[in-house]
């Protein structure tokens, strides 16, 4: 059984930085993709950043250069530093792992998802 489950959200600054925190277990495809999706309410869910089993890393641009994504497989854990936060990036944040995936944007590629940890930056 695949779980996910996402920690380290809370409330900034703008200009701020948190670091989120994906603990995952029951994943047994050596081939895959993680990634870290957002979503604020009447919106889609949106994928920010993706890390490929080869550790090639994808994002789009309104957070290139300031959120990073990693992976600890030792430790099986995902993680998004975000850096230069913006009341924009207020949002809850899920992590997400799908084995088959075309498009890493598309919440419908991913398989497995966390419950999400809340990110609020005030201005």
């Amino acid at each position: 059984q695949v779980q996910l489950a996402e920690s380290g959200g809370g409330s900034v600054q703008a200009g701020g930085s948190l670091r989120l925190s994906c603990v995952f277990s029951g994943i047994t495809y050596r081939r895959g993709c993680m990634a870290w999706f957002r979503q604020t309410p009447g919106k889609e869910r949106e994928g920010i950043a993706a890390i490929d089993s080869d550790g090639s890393t994808h994002y789009i641009d309104s957070v290139k250069g300031r959120f990073t994504i990693s992976k600890d497989n030792a430790e099986n854990t995902l993680f998004l530093q975000m850096n230069s936060l913006k009341p924009e990036d207020s949002a809850m944040y899920y992590c997400a792992a799908g084995r088959y995936v075309a498009d890493r944007t598309l919440p419908q590629e991913f398989e497995f998802w966390g419950q999400g940890t809340q990110v609020t930056v005030s201005s």
